[in-house]
């Protein structure tokens, strides 16, 4: 029986100090490592305006060269070949202009498919009015995106003309309100 005492007291263990460090260093790391976290899941998020963008520039090249006489402006936004995919979380804009290679810029107007419009949320279905504005013409075209990648009031606003230049001018993931 003294033998099992003995070897009762020579057990080493945690202290509650040393248990106490460990959480509050788990918890430090916790609160560095969860902001980041949510930030590259809303990066990752744009991915689909990116997509879209190229997407819709790809069918804007290819309905001007199908056109005679060539335009990027076309009457009806069918005309252009696109269709977003899936549930988006953007809504997505070109100009049309009613008469078909019309001078431009032509009426922005959204693809089929649009997000709904959340009540005090980013307003989807309201063209961006943030950098270039949305056109169409005989010799070029602008053509965005709007979304809210991250549930709050802000809005996410991309654009890409017929040079492929991609611009975010509006970032949704870095603005503060």
């Amino acid at each position: 029986m003294r033998k099992q005492l003995k070897a009762f007291r020579k057990q080493e263990g945690f202290t509650l100090i040393e248990l106490m460090i460990v959480v509050a260093i788990i918890g430090i790391l916790a609160a560095i490592a969860i902001p980041n976290f949510i930030a590259y899941q809303a990066k990752s998020k744009q991915a689909e305006s990116k997509v879209a963008l190229g997407a819709i520039f790809t069918s804007a090249v290819a309905f001007q060269a199908e056109t005679a006489p060539q335009t990027y402006a076309p009457a009806a936004i069918g005309l252009i070949g696109y269709s977003p995919s899936g549930n988006p979380r953007y809504s997505f804009w070109f100009a049309v202009d009613t008469a078909a290679g019309g001078p431009g810029p032509g009426t922005a107007t959204v693809f089929p498919g649009a997000p709904a419009v959340v009540t005090g949320s980013c307003n989807t279905a309201t063209a961006p009015t943030v950098g270039a504005a949305v056109a169409a013409s005989p010799t070029g075209f602008t053509t965005a995106a709007k979304g809210n990648v991250d549930g709050d009031i802000a809005c996410d606003e991309w654009t890409m003309n017929d040079q492929r230049a991609l611009v975010n001018s509006k970032n949704d993931v870095s603005e503060t309100l």
